[in-house]
């Protein structure tokens, strides 16, 4: 059994990954997120992610904008914990830390083809131009309503 990960700390190693797969061919599709405490919305997501194309790289948001986008006691995972657990998920190729606010940046470096968000996000993302500079497209796939990371959280601590 292959016990090897794809868990990187930074988008550059995951570019770097990519380059031989995409000189066979292959597509790159990319999301992000904090992915705290992963429950089947973000599974779902993540599936619709993956049809998005052939190799899935999703950036994790670093443990810093996690409490900047989410508060206090936030996140209650590390970073690299995250990033590994979602890296081990099937539909996905790999994971990446990311520190940035945004996910321009990593965008800039992977260059995706296609740059996929949830539903709840409006059509015109931030990430479209930066998407589209290289020739990508921006998917917004549909959300799952009732999965909530913070709704967990404030269930678990009663």
């Amino acid at each position: 059994m292959n016990m090897t990960t794809t868990a990187f700390a930074t988008p550059e190693q995951a570019r770097d990954y990519f380059a031989p797969l995409r000189r066979q061919g292959k597509s790159v599709v990319t999301t992000n997120g904090c992915f705290d405490i992963v429950h089947a919305g973000h599974i779902r997501y993540l599936i619709e992610a993956a049809a998005q194309g052939d190799l899935l790289a999703v950036g994790i948001n670093a443990d810093a904008t996690v409490r900047q986008l989410k508060g206090v006691g936030r996140p209650i995972q590390r970073q690299e914990d995250r990033a590994l657990l979602i890296s081990s998920l099937k539909m996905v190729a790999c994971a990446f830390i990311f520190a940035d606010p945004n996910p321009i940046q990593f965008i800039e470096i992977i260059r995706p083809d296609v740059h996929v968000k949830g539903g709840d996000y409006p059509e015109n993302i931030i990430e479209k131009p930066a998407v589209e500079k290289y020739g990508g497209k921006v998917k917004i796939v549909a959300m799952h309503a009732g999965y909530s990371t913070s709704k967990i959280v404030r269930r678990i601590q009663g």
